[in-house]
């Protein structure tokens, strides 16, 4: 795994750092490998040399995982949301195959109880012993493992910001951070934000301090619900051509589902005067770009003028 790289992103006064996770490797960098990790070592410990866990069609997790369990000659099995004929659409489900993964496909509706025991129950009796990893990574050890994405020399900065699916990997930062630190989480969820509620189950595991919800001013750490577009997985044309226009501008690649939000969020809060001028600015880029194949195939996204105005 590369060192992690620190680029800079300049925009109005502030001068802004991005933690390039996406480039700690080409098949699990991101945060999805500080995820992972800890939950292979179980694997491995509790003598099942073969893990189960879930995601969609084009699911980071799921190549991650695919793509490190090959690596580390563990099997693997992936419990997919949907049809089998997803397989065509899905460069991340071919790849996962072509890494050994064995992919099960279940109903959406089916997917909704993903956690429900006589589920777990008909995947032993299909698969025999696993050990089961929580969709995105989310449990124990995968924050434990995202405590690890702080070293000392980033606990200078004021705010960190990163995007929010689980809070797995916000959890693990906001648990690592520094006393006088402002951990920013970037909902890409619609609705209400349960995303607190559930930073806050492992601030109380881990013995961390709980966030509240956020105020006018961004003045303590907390999880935004303001930037999701519409939802998980959703866009608009102004996401878009920000994207675009970002990655014209500063040669960073984003993803459309996370990281694209992320930086939305941020640009907007400067603009919006709501953060402190000065601040040393940190922007964790958890990756996920091998999903933009998928998502643009599946959207047509190339009908876009991918421009501003």
């Amino acid at each position: 795994m590369k060192d992690v790289q620190i680029d800079t992103v300049n925009f109005q006064e502030f001068s802004l750092n991005v933690l390039r996770l996406d480039l700690i490797h080409p098949h699990y960098g991101g945060n999805k490998y500080f995820k992972l990790k800890y939950n292979l070592q179980e694997a491995r410990n509790s003598g099942l040399l073969k893990i189960l866990t879930f995601g969609g069609a084009h699911s980071n997790h799921i190549y991650s995982a695919a793509a490190l369990c090959k690596e580390e000659e563990i099997g693997s099995i992936g419990v997919i949301r949907g049809e089998e004929n997803l397989i065509e659409q899905s460069p991340t489900l071919q790849f996962a195959l072509e890494c050994g993964m064995k992919l099960h496909f279940i109903t959406r509706e089916k997917y909704k109880n993903k956690t429900n025991e006589y589920l777990t129950e008909e995947l032993k009796q299909q698969f025999g012993g696993f050990y089961m990893i929580p969709e995105g990574g989310g449990n124990y050890v995968g924050v434990k493992g995202c405590t690890g994405i702080l070293n000392e020399e980033l606990k200078k900065f004021d705010y960190i910001f990163c995007a929010c699916g689980t809070a797995t990997t916000f959890s693990g930062i906001k648990i690592s951070s520094g006393p006088n630190q402002k951990i920013i989480g970037v909902s890409v969820l619609k609705g209400e934000n349960k995303l607190i509620a559930d930073a806050n189950y492992w601030m109380n595991i881990f013995g961390s301090e709980k966030i509240n919800a956020g105020e006018t001013r961004v003045i303590n750490s907390t999880i935004i619900n303001d930037y999701h577009f519409g939802g998980y997985a959703k866009y608009s044309k102004e996401l878009i051509d920000f994207k675009s226009e970002f990655e014209k501008t500063y040669s960073i690649p984003l993803d459309y589902i996370y990281t694209s939000k992320l930086f939305f969020a941020v640009f907007d809060l400067i603009k919006q005067n709501k953060l402190d001028p000065g601040s040393k600015i940190l922007i964790i880029h958890s990756g996920g770009l091998q999903g933009n194949k998928g998502f643009e195939n599946r959207y047509g996204l190339n009908c876009f003028n991918s421009s501003f105005g």
